[in-house]
């Protein structure tokens, strides 16, 4: 019924940007609101930056200032441009989206940052 789909990760060097996007497929007619997780090997998933079908945002706190979420008016589709990316950024970046108090995930795509 729900299929969430991420892309645009890759390789790229520290100071360096990309750009994550999101689409949701749903087949129940409404907008929802939509995360960006991350998570690296043994380590729990962290929240990266939300976003509400008002447009309200939040963000980690290793990521005010450098990335920028948003969405597409109307869609479940969002985006992460990411700036100034750092090693420590390298992780595994999923999108979330949550549909009557039911979440549904993404694959995930990498994103590596490195010289």
């Amino acid at each position: 019924q729900v299929q969430v789909v991420e892309s645009g990760g890759g390789l790229v060097q520290p100071g360096g940007s990309l750009r994550l996007s999101c689409v949701a497929s749903v087949r129940i007619a409404g907008i929802w609101p939509m995360v960006w997780y991350r998570q690296v090997p043994e380590k729990q998933r962290e929240l990266v930056a939300s976003i509400h079908v008002n447009g309200v945002t939040d963000y980690g706190d290793d990521v005010k200032g450098r990335f920028t979420i948003s969405r597409e008016k109307g869609k479940n589709t969002m985006y992460l441009q990411m700036n100034n990316l750092q090693p420590e950024d390298t992780a595994i970046y999923y999108c979330k989206i949550r549909i009557l108090q039911r979440d549904y995930w993404g694959q995930g795509t990498q994103v590596t940052v490195s010289s």
